[in-house]
């Protein structure tokens, strides 16, 4: 056999090999489906918190100028609230829920729920397409839960408990 053609016939299977693994490539959840699915997931973590931690604990800080436990919820939800409402193209700035106005544990987490469930019900509404030009506000919104979710887990920790998403699954 001669040599070039060996080689040649080594490239094109090099090449074909390359085109053909092309679609395996391509298949990442499309920006919309990766977009929501984070949203809700991140919102899911939070919600199984607020919901598993001690009323009585509702009020613990981890250090006097921080936010207690039920402010740091909802401070979350006002980040969903605020992500609806760009989500749906409105001028809208950061508007802080007042803790004070939320008063129980009962009522922090319907709160949450209310503004998780605004929020999803706009990303379910928008085209996928929407999301080809941008990912905001979903993407800042998610970052931001997701950072105040290991604020969480350290009230959890701080009072000798186990955070939900930590625990042995049954």
């Amino acid at each position: 056999m001669n040599r070039s053609f060996a080689l040649g016939a080594v490239q094109l299977i090099v090449l074909l090999a390359c085109v053909l693994s092309l679609p395996a490539f391509s298949q990442n959840p499309p920006a919309a489906e990766s977009v929501r699915s984070h949203f809700a997931s991140i919102n899911q973590k939070v919600l199984d918190m607020a919901k598993d931690f001690p009323e009585d604990e509702y009020r613990y800080r981890l250090k006097p100028e921080m936010r207690t436990f039920g402010e740091v919820i909802i401070h979350i939800a006002s980040g969903n609230f605020y992500a609806a409402q760009a989500g749906r193209g409105e001028k809208v700035s950061w508007t802080e829920l007042d803790p004070k106005n939320y008063k129980t544990k009962t009522a922090i987490v319907l709160l949450l729920k209310k503004s998780i469930q605004e929020a999803d019900t706009t990303l379910k509404n928008l085209p996928d397409s929407s999301f080809a030009q941008t990912v905001d506000p979903w993407l800042d919104v998610t970052e931001h839960s997701a950072e105040h979710y290991g604020l969480l887990v350290a009230y959890y920790r701080a009072n000798g408990l186990i955070p939900p998403a930590s625990r042995p699954k049954k």
